[in-house]
């Protein structure tokens, strides 16, 4: 991630900190959909959603050449997609369950 000029350390997670809060704030899955398409440009919000693909054909078990088919996404975007799951902060995890969870529920 490049170091915004405004913000450095402990003002950087601060941001994050009230972006993350912000995002909380949505009720539905519409007013999070406003908010991102706000926030982000149409490419930010595919790459995010590009993402999210490789995450739920990861857990398919689709190989990395199938969800770049599917889906268009880089190889080396896969991979990274791939690491967060092993080894990164449980986000997409915690997301995965909780969906999962929400289907069954």
């Amino acid at each position: 991630m490049k170091p915004h000029k405004h913000f450095t350390g402990r003002q950087e997670t601060l941001a994050e900190q009230r972006l993350a809060e912000a995002l909380l704030t949505a009720r539905t899955a519409g007013e999070c959909r406003a908010f991102l398409s706000d926030l982000c440009t149409p490419a930010e919000l595919q790459a995010m959603a590009d993402r999210w693909a490789v995450v739920r054909d990861l857990g398919r078990g689709l190989s990395y050449r199938e969800i770049h088919g599917r889906t268009g996404v880089s190889v080396t975007t896969i991979g990274r997609v791939a690491r967060c799951l092993a080894r990164g902060n449980g986000g997409y995890a915690l997301a995965v369950k909780r969906l999962a969870g929400a289907a069954h529920g």
